[in-house]
């Protein structure tokens, strides 16, 4: 038996788009068939990939394995097929990303991509995601992975926001805070959430630079607001979050543009995988 390429591609459709109806827009299938490609699915793999509860589709414990087994495959055939033929080799790409992900990118799937692809220019642009959707828009980027509200659709994936830092500074009448600078989606959230709460507050701390609000949490300067992608939770602990005002989750987003090149498009592709394997 063999794992058909184009019902692995209508699985992963149907996760990443949260449903039949809006999966059948990217893999360009009717719903019905793509009820038989799942339905073919489970004959082959001889379990249930989905609990079916009303409209919504919740994975197995099987299909939670296969998910990642499909987009291994996946990626590896288009890989392969834009090597074999000669697709995009050259030229350039450019991807932006907030600064969460540079040090975690940079040094692992972009380095990659670089070897892999030698003829390839790559332009790298790390920023806030509002300057790297505007430079998406206006086509100065190719892919844009960044930080969203956790109810937009392109997430890849959705964490907890907490607060982070030395449990002593709640002890403080005003809070002391390190955050980044406007636009950021951290900050507008933790300036509402304290707000809302009556807690008083001061910025303390205020930079464009995430290295600088890791060294003022760690410190014991001022705590923050952010999640695990912060950094080591033993060197910047999170703080007790039943003392401070409850936060929403935060999403992962990736963005294409419009009219992605090939080499575009693989390179979405590994980073899709390499930011799933991180979250």
């Amino acid at each position: 038996m063999n794992l058909p390429i184009e019902v692995l591609r209508s699985f992963v459709a149907i996760i990443e788009t949260g449903s039949m109806l809006q999966a059948t827009e990217r893999v360009f299938v009717t719903q019905s068939a793509l009820s038989l490609q799942m339905r073919r699915l489970e004959e082959i793999v001889r379990q249930p990939v989905f609990n079916r509860q009303g409209r919504k589709l919740k994975l197995t414990p099987a299909g939670e394995h296969l998910l990642g087994v499909a987009r291994n495959i996946l990626e590896l055939n288009d890989r392969a097929l834009a090597a074999l033929q000669g697709q995009a080799l050259s030229g350039a790409v450019g991807i932006g990303m907030n600064q969460d992900f540079a040090d975690l990118l940079l040094p692992g799937v972009l380095n990659e991509f670089v070897i892999t692809h030698p003829e390839i220019q790559l332009q790298v642009r790390v920023g806030g995601s509002q300057e790297l959707l505007e430079a998406l828009k206006a086509r100065q980027l190719d892919v844009v992975v960044c930080v969203r509200p956790e109810q937009e659709p392109k997430n890849l994936k959705t964490m907890k926001m907490q607060w982070i830092g030395h449990a002593h500074l709640l002890e403080r009448e005003v809070l002391p805070l390190a955050l980044l600078a406007e636009p950021c989606l951290f900050r507008a959230t933790a300036l509402r959430v304290l707000e809302e709460a009556g807690r008083k507050f001061r910025v303390v701390v205020e930079t464009a630079s995430l290295s600088a609000i890791r060294a003022a949490v760690q410190s014991g300067l001022a705590i923050t607001l952010r999640n695990a992608l912060f950094g080591d939770t033993g060197l910047m602990p999170a703080l007790p979050q039943e003392r401070l005002p409850p936060v929403p989750g935060v999403g992962y987003a990736l963005f294409n543009s419009e009219e992605p090149s090939s080499a575009a498009l693989l390179l979405a592709s590994l980073v899709k995988a390499s930011v799933l394997e991180l979250l």
